[in-house]
């Protein structure tokens, strides 16, 4: 019993040292779609801003901030389709307090049976990034993380 004791102090005590740690959390969102009547796999990212614009060095409220996002995602995100690369066309961008949403898409895309995607935004300023997709096809759901060491990933349908 009084072993039990020591051991329930000690964790309250890690504990309340731990809430006075601060703690940096990186990650990234990302729902991808795909929109049947159109032919187009759409993709929404959702990124800090202050990340983001540390990353790209640039101050997000200025004019020049889009076309750097744009540099930047085209430099740091890949697809293939079925085994080959696609082109990807950057839609725009929204800087929203503290998030900044990216729209990109890959049109004239038919059927999917297996897509690697390519996924480094912000991995190589902050090593413990996490960058989260959702990808929707046809009704198959599909969830895949990227982080420092594995950068892409393919998923098959």
């Amino acid at each position: 019993m009084k072993k039990s004791f020591y051991i329930l102090v000690l964790g309250v005590f890690v504990l309340g040292l731990l809430s006075f740690t601060h703690f940096d959390f990186f990650s990234s969102m990302t729902k991808v779609d795909y929109i049947d009547g159109s032919k187009t796999l759409k993709f929404t990212t959702k990124l800090n801003t202050s990340h983001i614009s540390q990353a790209i060095k640039i101050d997000p409220n200025t004019a020049a901030f889009e076309a750097e996002v744009k540099k930047y995602v085209n430099n740091n995100v890949d697809v293939a389709i079925n085994g080959t690369p696609k082109t990807m066309t950057f839609t725009g961008s929204q800087v929203n307090g503290e998030s900044v949403w990216i729209y990109y898409e890959v049109g004239n895309v038919s059927d999917i049976s297996s897509l690697s995607i390519k996924n480094s935004l912000l991995i190589g300023q902050f090593p413990k990034q996490v960058n989260i997709m959702n990808i929707n096809y046809k009704g198959n759901l599909k969830t895949v993380n990227f982080q420092k060491g594995k950068e892409t990933v393919e998923v098959n349908f």
